[in-house]
């Protein structure tokens, strides 16, 4: 079973988080985006996340592809989001939707160490792929 995700990864070093998106949307969808406004800041709780930065953006130009890091690409409207959908990106997709002044500053207090066994336990191909591709070996196939 695959999952669908919002397009992202991480900061290289040297690498601001706005640079980070806008090169790991076009490494991801082949899309070049630009950024809109910044919706938030989530600070991990724990060593299992890191800083994430989320990004409201619009598409300048390209056509979507598929590569190693993607086995699907597509755009849903809000009132009809893909199932699945991983959970803390739907949290983020909501944050976005609330369009609130200033950026949100929230703990990633949804991902700890009983939902990731949890989890685990339910989907383990899923959690393997997760951690392979965070040791920047992707393993899905076109």
């Amino acid at each position: 079973m695959n999952i669908w995700v919002i397009p992202g990864g991480g900061v290289d070093p040297g690498e601001t988080p706005a640079e980070a998106i806008v090169r790991e949307c076009k490494e991801e969808t082949g899309l070049s985006i630009k950024i809109e406004r910044q919706v938030g800041i989530y600070t991990p709780i724990n060593r299992l996340a890191n800083y994430s930065y989320l990004y409201e953006c619009s598409v300048v130009e390209g056509m979507p592809g598929l590569n190693d890091e993607v086995q699907g690409i597509g755009f849903f409207p809000l009132e009809k989001l893909p199932h699945p959908l991983f959970f803390l990106h739907r949290q983020w997709i909501e944050d976005s939707m609330l369009r609130l002044p200033g950026i949100i500053q929230k703990p990633l207090s949804q991902i700890t160490y009983f939902k990731l066994l949890r989890y685990a336990l339910c989907h383990p191909i899923q959690v393997f792929r997760m951690l392979f591709s965070r040791l920047g070996i992707p393993i899905n196939t076109k």
